[in-house]
């Protein structure tokens, strides 16, 4: 490996979803050639990659190689490919037939997942379909002994599995029962099986002996999930085996046709595919869940190993523009990787870049909405593509960017028309643009009559600027939540589409330089032949870090490096070309934040040191006095090939050869602008911008102020001169394209200022559950843009804004931050803090930040602050109406602290525990007061950008756009449902009445109001029980964040999360109610359970979907050692034209529970069965969705709190729909008896004792068939 045969060539190609990139190294040439193809293309040819390697050697030999016969390989060296025929077979569904073996009791495991929704405000919830058809349930179980059983049992029962924990077999592999079972399965056509067992990450004997049998009876392939990715936790693990047993089968077969294209010399050749992780891999190696980002991998690769360094020392973020989508990620002289990614729906938990893709690229969809502008989500795709392609498509970015001159038809391939020969079509795209500027203008004139029409080129700069601003959002992501300034990064452009929108994203990042590589339009290609080979391997281990560990750990490591060396070794590599690095999986116990530490230097802790510095970095914190846990050793063994190497070129005499000019219309309307190719110029040459450099077939825009430079290795490096933004302000009306911008900016800021939350704080709730949210404000305490992970905080925090600014009034100081938790004073419930940072510009209160985050511990009368029958609000902890956390600068920790740790009490005689984690208080309230920091200094960047004025004028502009936006949903809601008998009748207001009942018997009314005409609608809860003597009171905030959730819900459009949506709306709630309780009210269930009714009731009355299982299941259970909290899902409701969904977290929370091997791992549980609640969805033309079966037993006393609701009231079915089944909880004693618990319940359990909660389902709509 590494030498290199200079009379033959060398092959890089990358097959993408549109075109396939080749680069091929050709003996005597100094510059390779390089062919774009179309990835699909059957008339004329059956293979993109065998096409392109068949047209060179004719080229290069000038002789005829047809189609029909196999290509010679004698004058071919190496081929190395990166395919998207696993990412597509995945978006696709056009995977192998599989079926799923799981242990008994989990059959539903992979499908309910973590619960989580992936899209809170989609009704018809849509979770990514399974890729398996069947499942068989293995008669197997396995068991980790607890460290007080290790004494007490005889050491027979006891095996010590490969993580070093203690493992007992409880049930061992029935093959015989197992058989038949098997057989059905490949009589009904399947041959293919993923395997995933509990705890067979540390004891894979019952896998290895499944995959034995199923072998011998004749399956093709079984993907076992201990092989894979040997690492606690079943869920992705199962996922991954899953996707591995669905696509490696449709890999394999490609690269066997792939491979029968070639005579018989292949074999002397040396073909490599990329994997996701940067590294190559031979066809026997190459699998499914490696390969589905084999291409973008090799753009990663690319960049890094031709630029940094070489052009830039400072960090890159790789910009990769393609067709439907944009690929972000970073390098700053090591590969980024993450363990777990979520690709098409489907979890996968391997090694892999860290690749972050955004929907938005040449092919995103252009709209006008609700008086704004839209780019994407939503792609036109290749087929019918942007309108310019001549199949009868829609506008897209690849049609502003041809309208504007950034794309010139000349130097496009003509490829278009029924005969593919054909250039684009900039006549149909002006056309199309024409038509949307009538409808913009039409739009203009109607809120402003004086406004000035828009040309056709203004709209299109216009959705190219919105196109930016999208893609501006996953980089400041990337960077900002791994603790690094965007601007101090140089932006490595590439892909076809990336160099017309270079300059515009560096500006609007900060960044003062652009890097283009000279192939950047096959950038992914070239970088197959930079990589090098890689073998991984890995295994768990479970342990304490100490020195103990940390030599049973360096054993593991050098068995594991030998296995890699000996894989690398077979496949030709010599020692000296063999390089290798170690890694230990890493976290703090008590934390789920694990970290994949590399081994730096020789001695005994410097895996800690280097893990406690990156932790540091990440998070912004250090634990002290906690232990480390080894989770993982890993090993990398990397085979160096040094194939293709950079070459210089020489300095370049006279000046830049003008190709001639072309119109290009940038933000001061059309210029004449200089055209140069690439190909002309030399190292040295400087040209100002504007100009456009063609690079074979991408276009490289050098905007005004701008200046390029030809580098020593002939790429194109671009100075951006920062230039500030102005925007003039209207005193009537918003800019369209403008108003999209501050939408998206505004919004940015708020989803930072969650990323420092989560990155800075210590408790499980807000840094793993994501219980949390952050939100910026205008001066009046009016929302502008919230972040949500948990629906129940939406909206709700503006009415604890306006609170404190009425308290604290002309009092408030620059330096002051505000802490309330008061339901009195906007607050949800008592663990739900809040943290309020006024600003201040020149001695004016100019805006608010505040964050929300859900404490672990704030006191009360039980641990974790939320008791199932507290009566007072005194007994659930500290209540803060008001107080200064910081003030004039100053951390007010004495104050703050005898708050929490004295509860007040109505009552003399009881005196009310404060919190038990007051440092976990005190760092997460540093934290939140960071993220306000945060948002605070990214809102003062904007303001440098554009100006004070204009950035409050647009706080409330984009209030106006959500009003808006809510104004036309209730305007058609009225329609649907107006009582009128003719079309020509007066359509009068609409009335609707609807109620429902807590279990306790308490009741919900409501009375809806539209008016039709000015699309306004009135919500009065009149006639709502009284405040009840218990805690499923709900707070008036409560109730205002289901109004506005079930609102955004039917918009059904990506507006954002503002103060407008609400003001359409009149909420009116009779104060005394348990929807606006006293001051002294007990509200820790009214945030968790009320909440969920009221959403049933509202969207019961707009007739959107029948009730969902209306209950959050709030468990728990501890002891003096230890606690745990999780709310479990259900079913879904059934709408107009879905069914609903199993298994998930519905409308007000979307919390994610613990995977079932760390529950058992962590706490003294064994979990019998966590799967679907089979036919409790409601029946009805549509389904409602089945709800959840958990069934764990206790190891050990404990305490255990039930907290749930719809055990008395099923939820109900809409149109004709039936019931879901109500929910239900029972204990199983140790004696066998079964006791029902009913909704609300403490209990003592033994050890042995098991509890069961039934989740209620979803119900149906319309009458069944």
């Amino acid at each position: 490996m590494g030498s290199s045969n200079m009379e033959k060539l060398r092959f890089c190609i990358d097959r993408g979803g549109t075109f396939t990139d080749v680069y091929a190294e050709i003996p005597g040439q100094s510059d390779g050639r390089v062919m774009k193809l179309l990835s699909v293309d059957p008339s004329n040819y059956d293979d993109a990659p065998i096409e392109g390697i068949r047209r060179i050697l004719e080229e290069y030999t000038g002789e005829k190689i047809p189609r029909s016969s196999k290509i010679p390989t004698d004058k071919i060296e190496w081929i190395r490919m990166g395919t998207t025929v696993a990412t597509n077979a995945l978006l696709e569904r056009k995977g192998e037939r599989i079926a799923l073996c799981v242990t008994r009791g989990f059959k539903d495991l992979l499908q309910i997942g973590n619960q989580a929704r992936p899209h809170i405000f989609d009704l018809a919830v849509t979770k990514p379909s399974n890729l398996y058809e069947e499942v068989i349930e293995v008669d197997e179980r396995i068991e980790l002994v607890l460290s007080k059983e290790k004494d007490s049992e005889s050491s027979v029962s006891i095996v010590k599995g490969v993580s070093g924990e203690l493992i007992r077999i409880v049930k061992p592999l029935n093959e015989e029962a197992l058989r038949p079972l098997l057989k059905g399965l490949l009589e009904r056509g399947i041959s293919c099986l993923a395997v995933v067992l509990l705890h067979s990450y540390t004891y894979p004997q019952h896998e290895i002996s499944l995959e034995k049998l199923a072998l011998s009876m004749g399956f093709r392939h079984v993907s076992l999930s201990s092989a894979l990715t040997p690492m606690v936790r079943a869920v992705p693990r199962g996922l991954t085996a899953s996707v591995d047993a669905y696509l490696t089968p449709v890999i394999k077969e490609y690269l066997s046709g792939f491979i029968s294209k070639f005579d018989e010399g292949l074999e002397k050749v040396n073909v490599l595919f990329m994997q996701s992780d940067g590294g190559l891999a031979p066809e026997s190696r190459f699998s499914g869940h490696k390969a589905v980002l084999s291409g973008p991998a090799g753009g990663v690769v690319g960049y890094s190993q031709t630029l940094f360094g070489i052009e830039a020392e400072k960090p890159i973020i790789g910009f990769d523009m393609g067709g439907t989508s944009t690929d972000v990620s970073r390098y700053a002289g090591s590969y980024e990787q993450v363990l777990e990614t979520q690709i098409a729906g489907a979890i996968i938990q391997a090694p892999q870049l860290e690749i972050n893709t955004v929907a938005a690229g040449g092919g995103s969809k252009l709209k006008f909405q609700f008086g704004a502008f839209k780019v994407g989500p939503e792609s036109v795709g290749a087929h019918p593509g942007p309108v310019c392609y001549r199949k009868g498509g829609e506008l897209a970015v690849t049609d502003a960017n041809l309208m504007l001159g950034f794309v010139i038809p000349d130097y496009f391939p003509s490829i278009f028309g029924p005969s593919e020969d054909q250039p684009l079509d900039i006549d149909a795209t002006r056309k199309e643009f024409k038509k949307l500027a009538m409808q913009i203008n039409s739009y203009r004139r109607s809120q402003d009559p004086s406004a000035k029409d828009m040309t056709v080129e203004e709209i299109a700069l216009g959705f190219v600027n919105v196109a930016n601003e999208t893609m501006c959002r996953p980089i400041r992501q990337l960077t900002e939540m791994k603790g690094h300034e965007t601007r101090n990064h140089v932006l490595g452009c590439f892909g076809g589409a990336g160099p017309q929108h270079a300059c515009a994203i560096a500006r609007a990042l900060g960044m003062k330089e652009v890097l283009i590589h000279r192939l950047c339009g096959i950038l992914s290609a070239y970088g197959m032949g930079l990589a090098d080979v890689v073998e991984e391997m890995q295994e768990p281990y479970s342990a304490v870090y100490c020195q103990e560990s940390i030599l049973e750990a360096s054993v593991r490591e050098a068995n594991l490096l030998e296995q890699v060396r000996q894989k690398l070794q077979e496949q030709g590599f010599q020692e000296e070309n063999i390089g290798t690095e170690t890694y230990l999986n890493l976290r703090y116990e008590g934390t789920d934040t694990a970290i994949m530490v590399k081994g730096q230097k020789k001695g005994e802790f410097e895996y800690a040191d280097e893990f406690i510095k990156l932790f540091q970095r990440e998070y912004g914190f250090k634990l002290k006095n906690r232990k480390i846990l080894i989770c993982d050793v890993r090993v990398r063994g990397v085979g160096v090939t040094n194939i293709l190497k950079p070459r210089a070129l020489q300095h370049a005499a006279g000046t830049p050869k003008i190709e001639g000019h072309h119109r290009v219309y940038f933000e001061n309307g059309w210029q004449e602008t200089p055209l140069f190719k690439l190909e002309n110029l030399g190292y040295g040459h400087a040209i100002p911008g504007p100009a456009i450099i063609m690079n074979g077939n991408s276009t490289v825009i050098v905007e005004p102020n701008c200046n390029a430079l030809i580098t020593k290795y002939g790429n194109i490096k671009i100075e951006i001169e920062s230039s500030l933004s102005t925007v003039k302000v209207s005193d009537k009306v918003a800019d369209v394209v403008q108003l999209s911008i501050f939408n998206h900016r505004f919004m940015g800021i708020a989803e930072q200022m969650g990323r420092t939350l989560q990155r800075t704080s210590i408790s499980t709730n807000i840094k793993e559950r994501l219980d949390f949210s952050c939100a910026l404000f205008d001066p009046n305490g009016g929302l502008v843009a919230n972040a949500p992970h948990v629906p129940v905080h939406l909206g709700a925090m503006s009415s604890t804004v306006c609170w404190q600014l009425k308290h604290w009034g002309e009092t408030l100081q620059e330096g002051d931050v505000l802490v309330s938790n008061h339901p009195c004073a906007g607050g949800s419930h008592l663990p739900d803090i809040t943290v309020i940072t006024p600003v201040f510009d020149n001695g004016k209160l100019v805006f608010f930040v505040a964050s929300r985050g859900h404490h672990a511990e704030i006191g009360g009368i039980t641990p974790g602050s939320m008791p199932p029958f507290s009566k007072a609000i005194w007994e659930e902890g500290a209540a803060i109406k008001a107080f200064k956390l910081v003030e004039k600068g100053v951390f007010q920790e004495k104050g703050i602290i005898n708050l929490l740790q004295n509860p007040c009490s109505d009552d003399a005689a009881h005196s009310i525990p404060g919190t038990r984690r007051l440092q976990d208080n005190l760092s997460d309230l540093h934290a939140q007061i960071a993220a306000n920091q945060r948002g605070i200094s990214l809102i003062k960047e904007l303001i440098e950008q554009y100006g004070l004025e204009t950035v409050q004028a647009y706080m409330i502009y984009v209030q106006l756009n959500a009003e808006e936006a809510v104004r036309e949903m209730l305007k058609s809601v009225a329609a649907k449902v107006s009582p009128r008998s003719t079309e020509t009748e007066e359509q009068s207001e609409v009335n609707i009445e609807e109620e429902d009942y807590m279990d306790d018997g308490s009741v919900i009314r409501l009375k809806l109001s539209i008016d039709p005409h000015r699309g306004e609608a009135m919500f009065d809860f009149s006639g709502t029980s009284p405040e009840v003597y218990g805690n499923w009171n709900a707070p008036e905030a409560v109730t205002a964040a289901a109004v506005i959730y079930c609102l955004r819900c039917m918009v059904d459009v990506d507006i954002p999360l503002n103060q407008g949506c609400l003001a359409p709306v009149k909420i009116h709630i009779p104060r005394g109610s348990f929807l606006s309780p006293s001051d002294k009210a007990a509200v820790v269930g009214g945030n968790v359970l009320t909440s969920q009714r009221v959403t049933d009731v509202v969207l019961t009355a707009f007739r959107a979907c029948a009730c969902s299982q209306g209950c959050m299941n709030n468990l728990t259970f501890g002891d003096d050692t230890f606690g745990y909290y999780e709310t479990i899902g259900g079913g879904s409701g059934a709408g107009p034209k879905w069914d609903g969904t199993s298994g998930v977290q519905c409308h007000m929370t979307n919390t994610r529970i613990t995977d079932p091997e760390i529950f058992e791992q962590r706490y003294p549980v064994v979990l019998h069965k966590f799967g679907l609640r089979e036919n409790s969805g409601g029946a009805g033309l549509h389904r409602g969705g089945d709800g959840i079966v958990r069934e764990i037993e206790f190891r050990r006393p404990v305490v255990v709190s039930i907290l749930s609701e719809r055990r008395v009231h099923a939820p109900r079915g809409l149109n004709g729909g039936i019931d879901g089944a109500r929910g239900a909880n029972f204990l199983i004693t140790k004696d066998k008896r079964r006791v029902y618990l009913g909704g609300k319940n403490t209990i003592h359990v033994q050890a042995g004792e098991t509890v069961q909660i039934f989740t209620p389902g979803g119900g149906g709509w319309g009458s069944p068939l």
